[in-house]
C-alpha cells in the first residue's frame, strides 16, 4: 500500500501548497476510518514541506508544525468518531460478518478487541502509535460504548503524539536532505527509521501510560480522601 501511494505524493504536495490544512484533515480522517491509508504518506511529506518552506506560514516553523500536528490529530479524531459511532450502532456480530467487505478482517477485529479488553481505555492511546491496529482500535471502543469524553481524550493525545513524531521526522529528514532528495526517498527512509525504532516508540508509550496511571491514581486517591473527610465532618455535625 505504501509503495503504491508514494507515486501520488508529488501530486499531493502540489495540492497541499494551497489546501494544506484541509487536505491533512481529510486524509487523516480517512486514515483513521476503515480505509488502510498510511499516515506516513500524509504527515511526513507535510513535515518535509515545512522544512522546505512550502507549507502555509513558511516563515514560522513552529506555527507551521503546530498546524500540521493539529490538523492531523483533528482529522484522526473525525475518522475515529466515525468508527466509534458506526461500531456502537451496528454491533459486533454484524461487523464480524460483513466487515471483510470494508477492509475489516475478523482476525484484526479480534486482535483489537483482545487488546481493548486486556488493557482498557489506555489502549486507545497506545494503539494510535502502532501500525496496523491504530485505525481499528476505535471499533471495540464503540462496541463497548466507551465514555465519549475519555475516548476523545485518548484518541486526540495518541494521534497528536503520533503526528508529532511523523512531522518531526519529516522536517529533520527534509532539512538534512535539502532539495536533493525526492519526497519518495525521504518517506522510505523515514519508514525504515520508524520500523527500526518501533521498540522505542512502544517503550515511550509505556512510560507515558505508566505516568498517566500514576497521576490518575494519585488524583483519585486524593478525591477519595477528601470525600471520606467530608463524610466524617457531616456525620459529626
Amino acid at each position: 500500500m505504501l509503495e503504491y501511494l508514494i507515486q501520488y505524493v508529488d501530486m499531493g504536495v502540489e495540492m497541499a501548497k494551497v489546501w494544506g490544512p484541509l487536505l491533512i484533515i481529510v486524509l487523516m480522517a480517512i486514515e483513521s476510518s476503515v480505509v488502510p491509508l498510511p499516515s506516513e504518506v500524509i504527515i511526513i511529506p507535510a513535515g518535509v514541506m515545512v522544512a522546505r518552506q512550502e507549507f502555509m506560514w513558511s516563515g514560522n516553523v513552529w506555527l507551521s508544525m503546530t498546524l500540521v500536528v493539529a490538523c492531523g490529530a483533528f482529522g484522526s479524531l473525525i475518522g475515529s468518531y466515525v468508527n466509534y459511532v458506526v461500531s456502537s450502532w451496528l454491533g459486533r456480530p454484524i461487523l464480524h460478518k460483513y466487515g471483510k467487505y470494508f477492509f475489516l478482517s475478523p482476525h484484526h477485529l479480534d486482535r483489537a478487541e483482545d487488546l481493548f479488553r486486556e488493557y482498557g481505555d489506555v489502549t486507545i492511546f497506545v494503539c494510535r502509535l502502532l501500525p496496523g491496529i491504530r485505525h481499528l482500535i476505535s471499533i471495540p471502543a464503540g462496541i463497548s460504548r466507551m465514555a465519549l469524553g475519555r475516548f476523545t481524550f485518548f484518541t486526540t493525545t495518541g494521534a497528536g503524539l503520533w503526528c508529532i513524531v511523523l512531522a518531526a521526522l519529516g522536517y529533520f529528514l527534509g532539512k538534512a536532505a535539502g532539495v536533493d532528495k525526492s519526497y519518495r526517498e525521504i518517506i522510505l527512509n523515514a519508514k525504515k527509521m520508524l520500523h527500526d525504532n518501533t521498540v522505542w516508540v512502544v517503550l515511550g508509550s509505556a512510560i507515558l501510560v505508566a505516568g498517566y496511571v500514576w497521576v490518575h491514581k494519585k488524583v483519585m486517591k486524593g478525591k477519595s480522601s477528601t470525600a471520606v473527610e467530608q463524610g466524617a465532618e457531616e456525620a459529626v455535625s
